[in-house]
């Protein structure tokens, strides 16, 4: 009886949190645009970089033909000489002469996270005080930064963030991922945003003030942590200053993963957000609305919670137990699913502006258990693999090379 109580009660939670977050996502302005274009202060956009693939050239060329009234300077950085990307750079800059653009070679290690290590190299070169990161896998719309910038006209916003989809989720594990960033973070964002104000950036996109980075000690401070666009905005807000969500979405292209890769990922996510955020993401795991009905459908016993019918005990034997559990676990897993289901495919439906996703919906419960997995494994150890190098994560984020 107590079993199947707990077990009932955490399916219905799980159903609740999963409404929540649907609503939340619905009630969020997203992909609205500002009205008001005239404010367009001179920034500099940091661009780290490493490596390429086939999405890498459309990536930098949407930060190359943005249409912004005010001085933009880009500057690209890499590690090397010698890496592939250095060359699609130049072309973009040989066919684009008129921009403040550059690439610059930033070798000098600084610290075991390799872009933070450029990035501050890179803001040496910075010739404005608002200052632009984004990672290198992002492609952007041509209003982006008439829009990203239009909230750092308040005088107590310290950084402005866009949320991020992945955009070509082209093997079917990448449609797995698809889920999980497409339909439960952003709305998992907004649910955090709801509890209390924004203590953390995302780091596709993000736009603050040189004052506020010199503030926080500069990218110096980040460049021993993981999650160093999680620190940022972390650090921004303790020195007194707010973080606001742009509606405005932008791409993040994948080079094409398979499953080994996918798992490799969401587990080094997992595990940093795990590091970030301990408290939060340790009950975030009853907010699986498939996880929990499951257990109730397999280890809950619907006479412990109601006795709609009586079973003759010289029949029990005989007697199926799914049977038994029918009036009762079957109709909340049933629910359960259904709206999880539902949920899940309109969200991404709402941040994709796509629908070519919906023919993927059975794959909504097999994420969640999988994803019940990852949750579990990232409390057991503390090693990642992150740009192609392999690190253990110490307490508060902190980065060392295995």
């Amino acid at each position: 009886m107590i079993l199947s109580g707990i077990l009932a009660g955490l399916a219905l939670v799980s159903l609740g949190i999963t409404l929540w977050q649907w609503r939340l996502g619905r009630r969020f302005p997203l992909h609205q645009r500002v009205a008001e274009t005239g404010y367009a202060p001179a920034l500099t956009l940091l661009k780290p970089l490493k490596g390429c693939d086939a999405e890498t050239r459309e990536c930098l060329r949407s930060w190359l033909t943005l249409d912004y009234a005010g001085p933009v300077q880009v500057l690209f950085g890499v590690a090397s000489a010698d890496d592939p990307v250095c060359d699609i750079v130049r072309e973009l800059l040989k066919a684009h002469p008129k921009l403040d653009a550059r690439l610059v070679i930033c070798a000098e290690p600084l610290g075991p996270n390799a872009k933070v290590s450029t990035l501050i190299q890179l803001q040496r070169r910075a010739k404005h005080d608002l200052i632009l990161v984004s990672d290198a896998d992002v492609r952007v719309p041509s209003d982006l930064l008439t829009n990203i910038v239009a909230p750092l006209r308040e005088p107590d916003m310290g950084l402005v963030c866009a949320f991020y989809r992945l955009a070509n989720p082209t093997t079917l594990a990448m449609q797995w991922e698809a889920i999980a960033i497409n339909a439960d973070f952003w709305s998992q964002v907004l649910q955090a945003q709801s509890l209390k104000p924004l203590d953390f950036a995302l780091g596709a996109v993000m736009a603050s003030r040189r004052e506020e980075l010199e503030r926080i000690g500069g990218f110096e401070a980040l460049v021993g942590c993981l999650a160093d666009d999680y620190q940022l905005g972390n650090k921004i807000v303790r020195a007194g200053k707010r973080i606001t969500l742009s509606p405005v979405v932008v791409d993040c292209f994948d080079a094409p993963l398979n499953r080994r890769q996918v798992w490799a990922h969401q587990l080094r996510w997992a595990r940093t957000i795990r590091v970030c955020q301990p408290v939060p993401y340790s009950f975030s795991i009853l907010s699986n609305a498939t996880l929990w009905p499951l257990l109730l459908l397999l280890f809950g016993r619907a006479g412990d919670l109601a006795a709609p019918f009586h079973v003759d005990p010289a029949l029990s034997s005989t007697v199926s137990v799914v049977t038994v559990q029918a009036p009762w676990t079957w109709l909340v897993f049933g629910v359960c699913l259904l709206v999880r289901i539902l949920t899940a495919v309109r969200l991404q439906a709402r941040l994709t502006e796509a629908t070519g996703h919906f023919r993927y919906w059975w794959l909504v419960p097999i994420k969640d258990l999988l994803g019940a997995a990852v949750w579990a494994l990232s409390f057991v150890g503390n090693h990642v693999t992150w740009r192609g190098e392999r690190f253990r994560v110490r307490r508060g984020g902190k980065l060392v090379k295995a």
